[in-house]
């Protein structure tokens, strides 16, 4: 049992120190390892394949919103990133740039996509001319780079994975009701696939996209009570196609500039995975993304007919749809439930002799460790119904901690108790000028992090100088 005990040991609790902690689950549960050049990672199999299931789900729908996939250059040319100002300026602190080729120095250097506007309106230019092309409603699998000066597991690489998609509208409205549909799919997908509550909102314009007119957001709250930044979505106007002179004839035969949307969830979503949801024995998995979604365990395998008896479930439970492997191994069944704890399996099913005999099996749930005794006529069904309590059970967990950890203010001073003592979101009316957000910062420590769209009535007066307030925002310390 000593080895067992140790495995679980291995990681720092999260109460002692959750940045050690967080780190602890990035390696030990095998997602991730660190590469020779600073700040960018190696996605190992078993993390590789939570992004493989949040890329397949998160395509099909956006293919069923009608949105086909395109790869375009990883290299944009100097000269093109210039043609949008705000974008530009936005990025450039974090662009690397190819200055050589093979031997010879290149006559114009090219940057290494920190993400692709520029490159689809170069595209957008050539392949639109009349309002019978539009709309166009791309997205890309790639990877991008940005020179972060401070790196942490999938929270912030310098190279990482994404997508996003670049859609291209005749109207400012259709373009809008894109982005808001877009920015719905991916609320839809954090709160039922990942079981990450969200709240919906729009980005102040300090914080929305370069050269974006609105950015709207999801924000979701980690279990140290810090924001994470879910997924954003962007309506860009006509600001690009003006830039790069992209025009198409309309009905009435004039020619016009086409409204344009961007949209993108990155790898960044899996550390908000293992932030919402996590524990001291590891990572905990919503069944939907597990690359394992069951592993059965054989106790007493060395007795006969229980190895045979443990694959036989596999066979049936794979039969059924479900992601499932059997550990028959020669660890020992305590170190086994600390292995596939640690690795946030959702389901543990265990089968021995005596469960044989009574043509039974236990089945364990990763999210609180409640046991349940199965019939086998019955695996399937209950395999499907406790996996969708797991779901369900973490939704419920996370929905408590940003409810308990969203509070009132009224003022800065109030605001700062909060931040310092409790953390969490605190939501206050504001005046909407830029001033007071600085100093939200500057004072409490905390960025906006959205104008909700479900706004609340706090007060008529802006909590930061008490000038008329506009809006509701919610603050917070974000990842």
């Amino acid at each position: 049992m000593a080895k067992d005990k140790k495995q679980v040991e291995q990681i720092t609790d999260m109460e002692v120190d959750f940045a050690k902690w967080y780190t602890d689950v990035c390696t030990k549960a095998e997602l991730i390892d660190y590469s020779s050049v600073k700040g960018m990672f190696i996605l190992r199999p078993y993390g590789y394949a939570i992004w493989e299931n949040i890329q397949s789900t998160l395509d099909a729908m956006f293919k069923e919103k009608g949105h086909e996939n395109v790869y375009l250059p990883m290299l944009i040319p100097e000269s093109l990133l210039q043609k949008e100002k705000d974008h530009v300026e936005g990025f450039a602190p974090e662009c690397a740039w190819v200055t050589v080729g093979g031997s010879e120095k290149l006559e114009e250097r090219l940057c290494i996509r920190p993400t692709s506007e520029t490159l689809f309106c170069e595209h957008f230019k050539n392949v639109i001319q009349s309002y019978r092309d539009l709309p166009k409603l791309y997205n890309q699998w790639c990877s991008v780079l940005r020179w972060e000066k401070t790196t942490r597991p999938f929270l912030r690489h310098r190279e990482f994975l994404w997508q996003e998609g670049h859609t291209m509208h005749a109207t400012a409205e259709e373009a809008i009701a894109e982005t808001e549909q877009q920015l719905e799919v991916y609320a839809n997908f954090c709160e039922n696939v990942l079981a990450m509550p969200v709240v919906r909102g729009r980005k102040t314009d300090k914080e929305k996209f370069s050269g974006a007119e609105a950015t709207y957001t999801v924000e979701c709250m980690m279990h140290d009570k810090k924001a994470l930044q879910g997924a954003t979505s962007h309506y860009f106007g006509d600001g690009f196609a003006q830039a790069f002179d992209i025009t198409f004839a309309d009905k009435d035969n004039k020619l016009k500039n086409p409204h344009q949307t961007s949209w993108g969830l990155s790898t960044r979503i899996i550390g908000g995975v293992i932030m919402t949801h996590g524990d001291n024995k590891g990572l905990v998995l919503p069944p939907r993304i597990a690359p394992t979604q069951i592993v059965v365990i054989p106790v007493a395998m060395h007795k006969e007919g229980v190895i045979d008896a443990a694959l036989g479930l596999v066979d049936r439970l794979k039969a059924a749809g479900y992601r499932v492997k059997a550990d028959i191994s020669d660890q020992s069944p305590g170190w086994k439930y600390a292995e596939y704890e640690m690795k946030g399996v959702p389901l543990r099913v265990e089968i021995g002799p005596k469960d044989i005999e009574n043509n039974q099996c236990v089945m364990v749930r990763r999210d609180n460790g409640e046991k349940t005794f199965v019939s086998l006529d019955e695996l399937e069904a209950m395999a499907g119904k406790l996996m969708d309590e797991v779901h369900v059970g973490l939704y419920e967990k996370a929905k408590k901690n940003l409810i308990e950890n969203t509070f009132e203010a009224h003022s800065l001073e109030e605001t700062k108790e909060i931040v310092e003592g409790k953390g969490g979101f605190v939501k206050t009316m504001w005046c909407g000028d830029l001033e007071c957000e600085l100093k939200m910062k500057e004072e409490a420590g905390v960025s906006s992090r959205c104008i909700p769209f479900e706004q609340e009535d706090l007060g008529e007066v802006c909590a930061i100088c008490g000038k008329p307030a506009k809006k509701m925002v919610y603050w917070g310390v974000a990842y």
